[in-house]
This record gives structure tokens, sequence and C-alpha cells, in this order.
């Protein structure tokens, strides 16, 4: 690993800009996996020379969003089908109980945010842009489980949601489609925190909301890997 990645560079420097940059293009599937980084596009593009460009490249090479291949040059990492299905399979279990746990402590100013954010969400679909919609997912979430009373069920949820994006996974980058269900699903999770349901129940449907996005893109990839 080179210096250059170790070292931050100075926030509005060419080097920050274009790790940004890139960075985003990435994020939200402009650059897919396997797309080929060419450095001298790239700086054109940005109006920089080669060198922040290629600064930027390792910075993201060491965060695992790029990786180097002989004859190729760098090119866009792709999501670790294990790394992900384990972590959405954890995620699942710990998020289901602290938002199970959480319940009986959210209020009704909760939930009137959580469903703002859902509708936020909805207004995402016509025109879909799925960092948003990450990320406003994550916002619905967390109003749902952060009461959890107990703090290392919560820590492990917190883990977990890091652990994602240390990945890149924004599952709705591959799977749009998912993304509607999700909003009906959590119109579902709130009516079920609003009518005061047991905590088997709400654990279950939390669970299995999480598990659904899951399965959407294991057969997404699982069909990209046919059609190769």
């Amino acid at each position: 690993m080179s210096l250059a990645a170790n070292v931050e560079p100075a926030p509005g420097s060419k080097s920050e800009r274009a790790y940004d940059a890139i960075k985003a293009k990435i994020a939200d599937g402009s650059y897919g996996a396997g797309y080929r980084l060419v450095l001298g596009r790239i700086a054109k593009d940005l109006n920089v020379s080669v060198v922040p460009v290629r600064e930027a490249i390792r910075r993201l090479e060491a965060e695992g969003l790029v990786t180097f291949e002989r004859n190729i040059g760098a090119t866009v990492a792709g999501i670790d089908t294990g790394e992900y299905l384990h972590t959405m399979q954890t995620l699942s279990i710990v998020e289901g109980a602290a938002t199970a746990l959480s319940a009986p402590l959210v209020s009704d100013a909760d939930i009137a945010a959580a469903r703002r954010i859902n509708e936020q969400m909805r207004d995402c679909l016509d025109h879909f842009d799925p960092v948003r919609f990450t990320s406003l997912n994550l916002e619905f979430h967390s109003v749902l489980f952060t009461h959890c009373p107990n703090p290392h069920i919560l820590d492990l949820v917190h883990r977990g949601w890091d652990r994602l994006n240390t990945i890149r996974a924004s599952t709705f980058n591959y799977v749009p489609g998912r993304a509607r269900e999700s909003v009906a699903e959590h119109e579902e999770l709130l009516q079920l925190i609003e009518s005061d349901a047991d905590v088997d129940t709400i654990e279950r449907a939390a669970r299995n909301h999480r598990a659904a996005t899951l399965t959407a893109y294991l057969n997404h990839a699982e069909t990209s890997v046919e059609g190769a």
C-alpha cells in the first residue's frame, strides 16, 4: 500500500476532489463493477492532471473499492457476494431483535418521522436515485431500532450497517425493483408498531424485510452469472 493511500489529502485539494468525484460515480452505479478507470480520461473530465487522479484511485484501492489487474489497470471492484450474504444474514437477526425491543419505546413522533422518511423514499421511485434511497433507508430503520435498550445488540446493528458501507452494498443499484416492495414493507412495519403487535411478530417482520432484500440480490447475482 502506498503512502498516498495512507495520507488524507487536504480538504478541497485536487486529489480530494478527484476522490469524491470517482467515489460518487462508483456509489451511484455510473462506474459499475469491472469498469476500467482510465486515468487520462478521468483527469480530462475533472480538468486536473493525472497525478491527483492517481492518488485518488490509490486511496480508493485501499478502501477496497478499486482493484488493479495486470495488463488492465485500475477497475471498480465488485461486491463480495459471500461477505454481503454473511453481513445481511447477521443484520437481519440483530436488527430484527433491536427493532422489536425498541418498539415499545417508539413514540408517536418517531412514527411520524419514520413515515415522512418513507414518503421521501416513495418519492424517489419515479426518478430512482439508489444512493439517496439507500441513505433514506438507513434513516428510516435508525428511527425504529435506535431505542433498543440492549446496547450490545445495538452495537452489532451499527457494525452491520458500517460493514455494508465498506463493501459498497447499495443493493438497490442492482435490484431497483426491490425498492418499491421495501417502501410497502416499511409501512407494514410501522403499522405493526402502532398497533402494539407482540415482540415476536415485529421481530419476524423486520427480519423478513431484511431477508427479502438479500434474496433479491442473490437472485440477481445468480442470474448475472448464468447470463455471462
